[in-house]
């Protein structure tokens, strides 16, 4: 006859004469709580069997083995009967503010969620996530197996959102990374609120995220050449790459700067708005990136560019506005910052200067002008020193120097 697998083993460690405790599948327990309770020690029991925790023999550790499988049994059939949702209907939870189990916490610790966070959530739910088989799986009973799977099945094909479109790949691209990032978070979230539930990322190590590629500074001579006569052709174009140059302020920034936001004794600016969604027609009015409001500079350049706003369009609710108070689309200065390097004739070859070029060049300048990194990072409302540095660039006058030195060693 073949031998029964033994439900349960225990054994006494020689070091410590501590009891410990081996639970097999043959218990009917499910892998992941078997592998919890492999050569696990008893002061690990749950509070309820806190009088099996010490053992003194061989069969009163048999005795609080098997009352812990028990427990463990009967605390397994209650999760699955209080919570038995599928993959799917939690997930969809974080695709809105009404249900999501996260909002709430954010809100008290004061970093709500942002408006752009829930949509790009909704977003990869519903083009990745929504119709894959995985999603029908209850929670309460899927194993690390299930996931990588998915995981792979996910990474390897995905369909595009217009029918007809072939399969595509996105393992290791930054859609693949937000993707395993929201699953993992919303996991993390659910083992929080599930106490002894098995989280199959908690050992699933996250992929290498790949480097986005940066833009590039422009140097302080080339930033004089944007503001010569005949490259901003109106008060508006003056104004607003002022905004982006002298004050380092983000394109969801200047648009939603009020006049009341400047302080033209101290001088100051106020950076306490930005707009969320801004490239749709749901846009809203918000905090700024990462909620951290903050000052910034306001200097001589500026003022006068404004000044001149004014006298020719008129103050209106926001500081950057037209003649009949509209304010610029998203797209303005993806439109505009091509042709105004283009008119100043600087050589963009080689270089990947963007919109958001202006904040590097202005952390690089004011870098170079020996300004304190502290300073320059609360400036640009950065949380981590270590964003600050990448956004520093050595100007071109120090690379020319360096490769003429090199240049002469070699000759």
């Amino acid at each position: 006859m073949p031998r029964v697998k033994e439900r349960f083993r225990v054994y006494k460690r020689k070091d410590t004469n501590k009891y410990m405790v081996y639970i097999s599948h043959a218990s009917g327990l499910p892998e992941h709580i078997c592998r919890e309770w492999t050569r696990a020690g008893f002061n690990r029991f749950p509070p309820e069997l806190a009088h099996l925790m010490e053992p003194k023999s061989n069969s009163a550790a048999e005795s609080a083995a098997d009352a812990l499988i028990q427990y463990l049994k009967e605390n397994l059939k209650q999760k699955k009967n209080h919570l038995d949702i599928t993959v799917g209907e939690w997930l969809k939870k974080f695709t809105s503010l009404d249900d999501n189990p996260r909002a709430a916490v954010l809100l008290v610790e004061g970093t709500p969620y942002s408006p752009d966070t829930i949509e790009k959530y909704r977003c990869r739910f519903e083009v990745h996530l929504k119709n894959d088989p995985f999603m029908k799986n209850k929670m309460s009973e899927i194993e690390v197996d299930d996931m990588l799977v998915f995981l792979g099945r996910i990474g390897s094909n995905y369909l595009a959102l217009r029918e007809n479109q072939p399969m595509k790949k996105i393992a290791g691209t930054r859609t693949y990374e937000t993707i395993f990032s929201f699953l993992r978070m919303a996991f993390n979230v659910y083992e929080g609120n599930n106490h002894g539930w098995f989280n199959p990322f908690r050992n699933i190590k996250a992929p290498k995220g790949r480097k986005a590629i940066k833009c590039d500074a422009i140097v302080e001579k080339e930033l004089l050449k944007l503001f010569k006569p005949g490259v901003l052709t109106d008060p508006l174009q003056k104004a607003v790459c002022s905004a982006m140059f002298y004050a380092g302020l983000r394109q969801s920034e200047i648009f939603a700067l009020r006049p009341c936001d400047l302080d033209w004794h101290t001088p100051r600016i106020k950076v306490v708005s930005a707009w969320k969604r801004f490239d749709s027609k749901e846009k809203e009015l918000g905090d700024p990136k990462c909620h951290k409001f903050r000052e910034t500079i306001f200097p001589l350049q500026l003022q006068t560019a404004i000044k001149e706003l004014w006298q020719a369009y008129g103050k209106h609710d926001f500081v950057f506005c037209r003649k009949d108070g509209t304010s610029p689309a998203s797209g303005y200065l993806q439109y505009w910052v091509p042709r105004w390097l283009k008119r100043a004739g600087i050589n963009t070859d080689g270089r990947n200067i963007v919109p958001h070029s202006s904040r590097h060049s202005l952390a690089s300048i004011l870098e170079a002008d020996g300004v304190p990194l502290r300073y320059i990072q609360d400036i640009l409302g950065h949380s981590s020193l270590k964003t600050t540095l990448g956004y520093l660039h050595a100007p071109a006058d120090t690379m020319n120097k360096i490769s003429e030195k090199v240049s002469q060693k070699v000759n």
